[in-house]
């Protein structure tokens, strides 16, 4: 998450209370967190695709904590009836992101690069969610 990132995630907090303003903040501490790492620092130098599923994993549960804080923005701030509409989009997406990514990695069956296949396609599509969601935030 680079500083542009963050201030696209916090801006929304500052017209909020004081609870959305710690929430900002806790976002923005961890986004701290996972990039002193060393163990994420190491994901640059990862040979092995167990190694480099481990740093997708990773990856893939930021992009699904962004999700869920965008996902939480939209919550506070957006009206009953266009939740209604987003909760429902949400539930049909879920199961679509999950078949999409098995699909994209079955011709890999049986193969060590199968699970990374995988968790790279649920990462993409997580984060691509976070931002079509974020444009239904108020500016």
């Amino acid at each position: 998450m680079d500083f542009f990132d963050f201030k696209r995630t916090l801006l929304p907090f500052r017209r909020g209370t004081k609870c959305f303003r710690m929430a900002g903040f806790a976002i923005f501490a961890s986004a701290v967190l996972i990039q002193a790492d060393p163990a994420r620092a190491a994901c640059s130098d990862a040979t092995t695709t167990v190694e480099m599923r481990e740093c997708r994993s990773h990856e893939y549960e930021a992009a699904d904590a962004e999700l869920n804080a965008v996902y939480g923005q939209l919550k506070a701030m957006a009206s009953d009836a266009v939740m209604a509409q987003v909760r429902a989009a949400q539930r049909a997406w879920i199961p679509f992101r999950d078949a999409a990514c098995l699909a994209e990695a079955a011709p890999y069956e049986g193969g060590s690069i199968q699970p990374l296949i995988h968790v790279s396609c649920l990462t993409r599509l997580t984060q691509r969610r976070s931002e079509d969601l974020r444009t239904l935030l108020p500016n």
